[in-house]
């Protein structure tokens, strides 16, 4: 029998594993980049547009899912996404050339992208109000231990073995987690409630600029889109070039290593943490707080000169800023009532994707004319200010209307 205590576990356990999943292969490009260039003879620009193929497909890939969401089913919607992610990660291993590589990059990308809003929609959804933003932490931290265990792979990997065996592990586990999605996963009992009320009432699903822009929702849609891309921008950013800002500092290849997986270990626990924290103390507290440990770890993290505070100050950039993400895809979770919440959420997402491309590609033309990584991080803490007052306002448009800590009651502005 599925009682809604084991349901929700099931509902979160799934979703984790599959934001595992997802993790890795968006690492599994950059763990086999060497192996991948030298078999085909790529140059550092074309290794930079095959990465870039992958992010592409998350923007469109966020959007589109989101928005089938609210038609078709967060269930049906997820289980069409990691069929596509999963059959085009196993396709990456066919690939024969620099185009078939850009191709199956990008549609894996687009089936990640889906997957994000179904995954944060289905864990708020199932959780009771007071527990929300700790469900979608939960989910969330698998995408940090995916990105560590594919690093993981790549560093006991044989240095003669082929780089197609990562992209077996991130094809064949989503395909062989189908059947349990089928099997084990129940629909939002939300989102069909709201289904058969449009059908009662003769509603059909709101339309996009409806969804987003209108009863009311027009200032927390435009906020929440700036607190996720310039905290996006950030994030990619020091996600892409710690490694060299490590390297600069005089440190080895082996200790770039080591701060990667630091930043991804104090991911994982930021996801979680911080999103409990949200839940227990109040969404302004958090946010606050959230912001002020992003602003200092970047700072610290600028300042630092040998290994050990160099970890210290990836650890904690890792902690704050994807554990503020986390805490973002859980205030997009309420912020939106249950009809237009794929709608709603996908768009952030989409938005915030759109930072994970600008962020590296902005630092690496700076980086070009002459700056350092280590200017470029202090430099981006006025980026982490407006986007702590664009979460603010986020927070502002229905604190009234809630108990501190407390979700958005579903329905709120619809």
């Amino acid at each position: 029998m599925n009682t809604p205590r084991t349901g929700t576990a099931a509902t979160i356990g799934l979703c984790l594993a599959i934001a595992l999943l997802e993790g890795l292969d968006l690492q599994s490009a950059g763990v086999a980049a060497p192996r991948i260039a030298k078999e085909f003879s790529l140059s550092v620009a074309q290794m930079g547009w095959a990465f870039s193929a992958g992010a592409i497909g998350l923007l469109p890939g966020a959007a589109l899912g989101g928005r089938l969401a609210d038609r078709l089913g967060r269930k049906r919607v997820l289980m069409l996404s990691v069929a596509l992610f999963g059959v085009f990660s196993l396709a990456t291993t066919l690939v024969w050339d620099f185009q078939s590589l850009l191709l199956a990059r990008l549609l894996t990308g687009l089936g990640l992208g889906a997957a994000m809003p179904n995954l944060i929609a289905l864990c708020s959804e199932a959780a009771a109000s007071h527990q929300r933003s700790t469900a979608v932490g939960a989910m969330y931290c698998g995408m940090p231990f995916g990105a560590a265990l594919a690093a993981a792979i790549g560093i006991v990997s044989p240095a003669d073995a082929s780089w197609r065996h990562i992209f077996y592990v991130g094809g064949f586990g989503p395909l062989l987690m189908l059947p349990l999605l089928a099997l084990c996963l129940y629909e939002s009992a939300q989102f069909v409630r709201a289904k058969a009320d449009s059908a009662r009432n003769a509603n059909g699903t709101p339309g996009f600029v409806e969804a987003l822009w209108r009863n009311g929702r027009a200032q927390t849609t435009l906020a929440l889109w700036i607190s996720y891309l310039g905290t996006l921008i950030v994030l990619y950013f020091l996600m892409n070039w710690l490694p060299s800002m490590v390297l600069s500092n005089g440190l080895t290849r082996a200790q770039s290593g080591i701060a990667m997986m630091v930043f991804n270990i104090g991911a994982g626990i930021g996801a979680v943490g911080i999103a409990n924290v949200m839940d227990r103390f109040g969404q302004r507290l958090t946010v606050i707080v959230m912001y002020a440990g992003i602003a200092a770890a970047l700072a610290g993290l600028a300042a630092a000169t040998g290994s050990t505070l160099m970890f210290c100050g990836a650890f904690f950039c890792g902690l704050f800023l994807v554990g503020g993400q986390s805490a973002l895809y859980a205030l997009a979770g309420q912020a939106y009532p249950t009809q237009v919440r794929g709608t709603g959420v996908g768009a952030a997402v989409a938005i915030g994707r759109l930072g994970s491309i600008l962020g590296p590609l902005v630092a690496g033309q700076l980086f070009a004319l002459g700056q350092s990584p280590s200017m470029l991080v202090g430099a981006s803490i006025p980026l982490i200010i407006i986007a702590a007052l664009a979460a603010l306002m986020v927070v502002g448009s229905f604190s009234s209307h809630v108990e501190p800590g407390a979700a958005l009651a579903d329905g709120h502005n619809a």
